[in-house]
């Protein structure tokens, strides 16, 4: 194995490789340690032990190695004797005479008088045990000693013994013992199984498990693999199939990988080692394994007892020794899942064609037979097909289609209407099978396309109906015109879903009213309010025209549709107060009516428009209930569903909440595919640059993406600039900002906050220059602010086409106050007044802002010499900012009052400026508390408390969370918090 595999199998196990080096180190300090290493088979057992032995010989340990093998009882200390022959072979002089000195241990070695005899007698083995403990405590004498015994799992009964005896009586000895173990070998009459249970009750034994990599580590693992051979960085795609598939097994995710770069789905090698598993069993029982693998990864049991057609006693035979053999576990109270998926994967690879064509169709007739509930359509449609039973899997897909969108799951819904179109010409008359016509198939499946959150696959099918439709058809023209511009505008392409809607209202006439023409005006009201009116038509006059037609036709969606764009048309001219009923009644009407997407807009712009508003508190109650209605519909990922969550977690943000925010944004992926994913995961950014987290697996991904997708560009460039200027990088934030302000339109009010960012650069740049004694630059900066903020002023108060802008909302004017004192910045005018308009600006609740705006106002005051206001401004944005945990805004805060000298010990934050919350967490990190047990212990995420613990490391200048709770401890930043936060007394 290279450096590089090896290094990629130490990614995400720090906390793990931590536990060993301070094992270690107790070792040193003259108290014995063990520590019990346990994990699959692959998960980096051998790796994470062999990183902590290569430190201990950097440090001048004597580390002696050995090696259990699949033997049986047949060879007595095996590990025992591998680790002294290996040392021996060393050429260790101190090993080698401390052997010759111990004759029974002698006898251990290739060359020791009586080699393989049996020492496992009562009383040699007491002599040999006193041996081994004199051997490690006289090494430790000169050196710390370190002793691994790998793979326990398949150790003998002697072996085991000593293991027992040496955790019992190392006490004071320099020595560290490590045993590691196969946790999915240890079945439940493994013998080893209890004497973990009961060295574990031991005051100087440890346990450390060895878990699966998550996706983020998996990806990091197969980027760090792809470098190391010199290939092609993994895509997106790549990483989220090896991870599902290797459920985080690093091995397992390197053989997958590797093999897939070569075109081989599961290498042979690996299914071979998953096979030798199963190749242990009774027939029975390997029966039971098959049988199950044709299920999925999850069966139930009466199925599976059915399927194997096994006698009821020789069936519960055969299961309780797969269960023992821990290849399948017990998944609830009625069923069973594989131990790993890889394994069913090879066990079902492995099934001859016959076989397997026969369990599927066994498994198709029970459930054939089944009645109600107990009936499951999804996986009825799964067995006929692999049976090849077509006419049964087509009306099952159907079927299957219409309950997952039922269920929620437009994603599984489209992937059973699809297979189910696929078929649809080999099934005798289909109409009759499924009650359905080809056509409405198809709408069917390009709706549940849309409520996934993919746009894109739906404006595909549309394209190809319409190619297919008859021309003379103008109903089905005009239908197909409308999802086609409906979904063409969520994917921004703007002109042209104008275009295809207006086409859609020209192929029907005034009356009657139908469906068609209604939805066809709602669409095109809607492309209207992104691009702006067309000369000679005006918006509201489209949306009236849409909801009376839609009224007289019944028709639910696209009147809501109109009442929506009709809301934000009178909003944006007239700040008009009774929008917010005019959404509410839009929302209900589309919920009612069965349309989820209409309804989410208009619940969006509800809360969007609280939050415009300043209403932070009604606006997070909103789209909280948005949300948990979108989630429980499957629709988190449609357009709006994510929009909504988007606007939830900005709302909490804004109003400081960042601990529910990170609780949010614990769900926004950092691998992102498709463009929502990436939209959302953008938003993260928000407060992970805040409060100065490591932002750079989450912009790599973005960086693929920002190009293809305004949005994404607009949020993730536009909070890496401020990333950039809080360490000082000018340059880079005026590249993402002119960037961004390139691709917006003019009259857009998004350009005014990055305006104001790109200001911040410049009046950096320009302060900079101006105490270097640099003109030029500075005057170049002067020239570059001007039309900036001339572009904000005007965006903030012109609409396209001219039109005074009626309401800007309250963050679009705070950004404003914010661009125009920066301006003053740049032209070497910092004038408390602007500041002082910003502070006021924001002050309707974005927390964050608020510190922020205070932060310049401190120094604006202090640079006209009114030292006592800057000292108040100074201080309240002190504990503003460490109050949210805005580690940067910390740090700039305090160069400030180190450089105005605004600082003095008794103004100075107690506690190094730690929030109530940082107290908490260190009270728990001095406890010696983990990231999960904290967050378990403040019902906060474990992302969240390891930001935390971050902010506490910078904010007491130390470098481990050892020497944090030492500072705690020694400056008494403890002595004020009664019983531990969440602690070991809550029930």
């Amino acid at each position: 194995m290279g450096d590089g595999e090896r290094s990629g199998m130490l990614i995400g196990r720090r906390s793990e490789l931590s536990a060993l080096t301070g094992a270690l180190d107790r070792a040193a300090a003259g108290s014995a340690s063990v520590v019990l290493v346990g994990g699959d088979a692959g998960a980096g057992k051998s790796h994470l032990v062999g990183a902590l032995t290569r430190t201990a010989r950097e440090r001048g340990c004597a580390v002696l190695i050995g090696q259990c093998a699949e033997l049986g009882e047949s060879m007595p200390y095996l590990p025992l004797a591998d680790a002294l022959w290996a040392g021996a072979a060393s050429g260790d002089p101190a090993l080698r005479s401390a052997l010759e000195s111990r004759p029974v241990l002698r006898r251990l070695l290739p060359d020791g008088d009586g080699a393989g005899g049996d020492l496992t007698g009562e009383l040699v083995q007491q002599r040999l045990f006193g041996a081994v403990l004199g051997l490690l405590g006289e090494l430790g004498r000169d050196q710390p000693v370190v002793l691994v015994l790998e793979d326990l799992h398949w150790a003998d009964r002697s072996t085991r013994h000593l293991l027992t005896f040496l955790s019992r009586v190392l006490q004071r000895e320099r020595v560290c013992l490590i045993g590691t173990y196969r946790s999915d070998d240890l079945h439940r009459r493994h013998p080893l199984r209890p004497i973990i249970a009961e060295l574990l009750r031991l005051p100087d034994v440890r346990a450390i498990e060895v878990a699966p990599f998550g996706l983020s580590e998996t990806a990091e693992f197969l980027t760090a693999l792809s470098a190391a051979s010199r290939d092609v960085p993994p895509t997106a795609e790549e990483i989220g199939r090896v991870h599902r598939r290797s459920e985080g097994n690093p091995f397992y995710a390197a053989e997958l990988y590797t093999a897939s770069r070569s075109g081989e789905d599961l290498p042979s090698g690996l299914a071979d080692l998953l096979l030798a598993r199963v190749e242990r069993l009774s027939e029975p029982a390997s029966l039971v394994v098959r049988a199950a693998s044709v299920a999925g990864d999850r069966v139930r049991d009466a199925l599976l007892r059915q399927v194997s057609g096994l006698d009821e006693a020789t069936a519960d035979e055969a299961l309780r020794e797969v269960v023992s053999h821990r290849l399948l576990v017990p998944d609830g109270t009625e069923g069973y899942r594989f131990r790993h998926a890889l394994l069913r994967e090879a066990v079902y690879a492995d099934l001859l064609p016959g076989e397997r064509t026969r369990l599927h169709a066994t498994y198709a007739s029970l459930l054939s037979a089944a009645a109600g509930r107990t009936r499951a359509a999804a996986a009825l449609a799964h067995h006929s097909f692999a049976a090849h039973d077509i006419p049964t899997a087509f009306a099952a897909s159907v079927e299957a289609g219409r309950e997952a969108e039922r269920m929620g799951a437009p994603h599984e819904a489209h992937e059973h209407y699809d297979r189910a179109l696929s078929l649809w010409d080999a099934v005798p008359d289909p109409e009759k099978a499924t009650g359905t016509t080809r056509l409405r198939l198809q709408l069917d499946a390009v709706r549940a396309s849309g409520r996934s959150g993919d746009a894109r696959r739906a404006v595909t099918r549309l394209r190809r109906l319409l190619a297919e439709a008859d021309p003379a058809d103008a109903r089905l023209g005009a239908l197909l015109r409308g999802g086609l511009a409906h979904y063409l505008s969520d994917l921004d392409h703007l002109e042209e879903a104008k275009a295809v809607s207006r086409e859609a209202i020209a192929m029907l006439p005034a009356g009657p009213p139908t469906y068609e023409r209604a939805n066809a005006l709602a669409t095109y009201a809607r492309i209207l309010l992104a691009v702006g009116e067309d000369e000679g038509v005006s918006l509201p006059a489209v949306a009236e025209e849409a909801i009376a037609i839609a009224r007289a036709a019944g028709a639910t969606e696209p009147e809501a549709s109109a009442l929506v764009s009709l809301g934000v048309h009178r909003e944006s001219r007239e700040a008009d107060p009774e929008v917010g009923a005019l959404f509410a009644r839009a929302g209900d009407l589309a919920i009612s009516g069965g349309d989820y997407q209409v309804g989410l807009r208009a619940a969006f712009h509800r809360a969007r428009m609280l939050f415009d508003h300043g209403d932070l508190q009604g606006a997070a109650a909103s789209a909280a209930e948005s949300v948990r209605f979108t989630l429980a519909h499957g629709l988190g990922w449609s357009m709006f569903g994510a929009t909504l969550r988007c606007l939830e977690f900005l709302i909490h943000y804004a109003l400081g909440d960042w601990d529910k925010a990170g609780r949010l944004s614990a769900d926004f992926p950092v691998q992102v595919v498709r463009p929502t994913e990436a939209q959302i995961s953008a938003y993260a950014l928000f407060v992970e640059v805040a409060r100065g987290e490591d932002v750079t697996e989450r912009r790599r991904w973005l960086e693929s993406v920002w190009d293809e997708d305004a949005l994404v560009a607009y949020i993730a460039r536009g909070l890496l600039a401020e990333r950039a200027l809080w360490h000082g990088d000018t340059e880079t934030a005026l590249g993402h900002t002119t960037a961004v302000l390139d691709e917006l339109p003019p009259f857009e009010t998004q350009a005014i906050r990055i305006i104001a960012t790109a200001l911040w650069a410049h009046a950096d740049r320009a302060v900079q220059a101006r105490a270097a004694g640099d003109t030029a630059t500075a005057e170049a900066a002067v020239r570059a602010a001007g039309p900036l903020l001339e572009r904000a002023r005007t965006d903030a108060s012109t609409m396209a086409g001219g039109r005074p802008r009626a309401w800007l909302g309250l963050e679009g004017h705070a950004w404003l106050a914010r661009a125009e004192a920066e301006h003053a910045r740049v032209l070497g005018k910092n004038d408390p007044s602007l500041w002082r308009a910003a502070l006021d600006a924001f002050s309707y609740g974005f927390t964050y802002e608020v510190a922020r705006s205070r932060w310049r106002l401190a120094e604006a005051l202090a640079e006209q010499g009114d030292r006592e206001a800057a000292q108040k401004e100074w201080r309240t944005a002190l504990e503003e900012a460490t109050s949210l945990g805005a580690a940067p805004l910390v740090s700039a805060l305090t160069d400030l009052g180190t450089r105005a000298r605004l600082e003095s010990r008794d103004q100075a934050p107690a506690g190094a400026g730690l929030t109530t919350r940082e107290r908490e967490v260190l009270r728990l990190v001095a406890e010696g508390r983990n990231n999960r047990e904290i967050a378990a212990a403040l019902f906060i995420s474990p992302k969240t408390a390891s930001v935390h613990v971050s902010n506490i490391l910078t904010k007491l200048n130390v470098a481990s969370r050892t020497a944090a709770a030492a500072k705690a401890r020694t400056e008494g930043l403890l002595a004020d918090q009664g019983p531990s936060a969440g602690g070991r007394g809550r029930g």
